[in-house]
């Protein structure tokens, strides 16, 4: 069936409130009144933002806040439409209580870090959280968390896990954390020693990388890469030269460039940290759930020195702070003991829930959903903005962009905000002493429709297709 779009007309107050509220509570009235029935199909943001007046940033941000409050539903490549749930007492509609949201700047596509579509899991979640707070013993919800109250979640991420990609382990060997970046703080406290420890890192890689070795008092040293990934004379002689005692590194999926560290080169660079005794952490955050490894981890390829962070921000949510990590053979304990000095362990309340969310029959479909709108959004850019050098992955949130003569990363930042598009320059993920590399890291937001995106990728393509006379010279 072909849904065309409405033609109801909103109409917008601005008195006392931003442009992008007005407009939302405008949308809220119209399906309160009946005026948008559910399942109706909302103008493009294009059309609605020439019909009302406003810019097209105004209209995304207002569907964006409605997606978020469960009133409209954005279908991927489908546009955006009017939900069937309630969302609450309808009768206060009139005066809704509406928390900002920090992470968008009015009028912007935000495009700065990855950010999960909604495809339900946010129901998902709340189901989780109702019918837990039904069971939960008044014990469950006084006392400390420990290994036992955990134990439901450890399981429920090893299910997750391919065997073959970490080699032998057990749930004894995984600890949780608040989140990935904590899971990596805690493996440094475990592993660090001497009063001036170093970590190696890739040339371009994740700042939480840095930021963990800051609050760990380490120096960082950077590896250069190739195609193929870090180099190994390099990564021996930081070894020698350095003392390195750890090397930070995401095999699959190099935060930000998009590049896989490959098989062969995998090995190559494991036989080095064996020989001298250098622990490796590998962060596989960045790859979509239910997708094919490229090849093993470190973890695989190192059982007494590989360590294998993940967590579900980048698949499920992020706002569910839980991350795992799996110690090497024989770490385990010493793991368990810096989580438990760290904070005592996650709440039962976000591990139960974790556990709850993932036993779910609706979670596969869910899942398949996020990486067909990931996988819309990645599309979609590299279409426009082919022709220049990107490197990417459907089932990664992130796309990087080499830019052409006559772009300095900064500047084009510059330049992209000026047209309502934030993104990170390269410098964001170097040392500050690092090689200057001109590229920009664009971030999937997946709380913006689509069409707002594909906005966003046009206003990047007019920049590159016409950079600034006095740039190029």
């Amino acid at each position: 069936m072909i849904v065309s779009d409405t033609i109801w007309q909103p109409k917008v107050s601005t008195a006392g409130k931003s442009k992008y509220k007005a407009l939302a509570q405008a949308i809220r009235e119209g399906i309160v009144s009946g005026q948008l029935a559910a399942g109706e199909k909302l103008p493009p943001v294009r059309d609605l933002a020439y019909r009302v007046g406003v810019t097209p940033g105004t209209v995304a941000r207002a569907y964006s806040l409605l997606i978020d409050e469960g009133r409209l539903i954005a279908g991927v490549g489908r546009g955006t439409f009017v939900s069937g749930q309630k969302t609450g007492s309808e009768a206060a509609i009139k005066a809704p209580v509406i928390l900002d949201r920090p992470s968008n700047a009015p009028d912007r596509a935000h495009l700065l870090s990855p950010k999960v579509p909604d495809m339900g899991q946010s129901q998902l979640l709340r189901d989780g959280m109702q019918a837990l707070s039904r069971n939960f013993h008044p014990e469950h919800l006084l006392r400390y968390p420990t290994r036992e109250t955990d134990l439901a979640a450890r399981l429920a991420f090893q299910a997750e896990i391919v065997p073959e990609s970490v080699a032998h382990f057990t749930v004894d060997d995984i600890v949780t954390a608040h989140g990935g970046q904590s899971a990596i703080v805690m493996v440094l406290q475990t592993v660090l020693h001497g009063t001036h420890p170093v970590i190696a890192v890739d040339e371009l890689s994740y700042g939480g990388f840095r930021s963990a070795a800051l609050l760990c008092r380490a120096d960082v040293v950077p590896l250069p890469w190739d195609e193929e990934g870090p180099l190994v004379a390099a990564f021996e002689e930081a070894i020698k030269s350095k003392s390195v005692q750890v090397y930070f590194t995401a095999s699959e999926v190099c935060n930000p460039t998009v590049k896989a560290t490959s098989p062969a080169r995998r090995v190559e660079i494991a036989a080095i940290a064996q020989r001298y005794g250098v622990h490796i952490i590998d962060d596989d955050c960045y790859r979509l759930m239910k997708t094919k490894r490229i090849g093993p981890s470190y973890r695989a390829l190192l059982p007494g020195l590989g360590w294998y962070v993940s967590s579900p921000a980048k698949t499920l949510t992020a706002a569910l702070r839980i991350g795992f990590a799996i110690a090497p053979e024989g770490w385990g304990p010493a793991l368990v003991r810096t989580a438990t000095y760290h904070s005592f362990g996650v709440s039962r309340m976000i591990t139960d829930l974790y556990a709850h969310v993932l036993a779910t029959p609706e979670l596969p479909q869910i899942i398949a959903q996020v990486k067909q709108r990931v996988a819309a959004d990645i599309h979609a850019a590299v279409n426009i903005l082919g022709g220049y050098q990107l490197n990417w992955s459907e089932d990664v949130p992130f796309l990087w962009l080499e830019l052409p003569r006559g772009w300095r990363a900064t500047a084009f930042c510059t330049a992209a905000e000026a047209s309502g598009v934030l993104i990170k320059p390269a410098e964001d993920f170097a040392l500050r002493d690092g090689r200057s590399v001109h590229a920009v890291r664009i971030a999937i937001n997946g709380l913006m429709p689509h069409d707002a995106f594909v906005e966003a990728m046009g206003a990047l393509r007019a920049l590159l297709d016409q950079p600034a006379e006095q740039l190029a010279t």
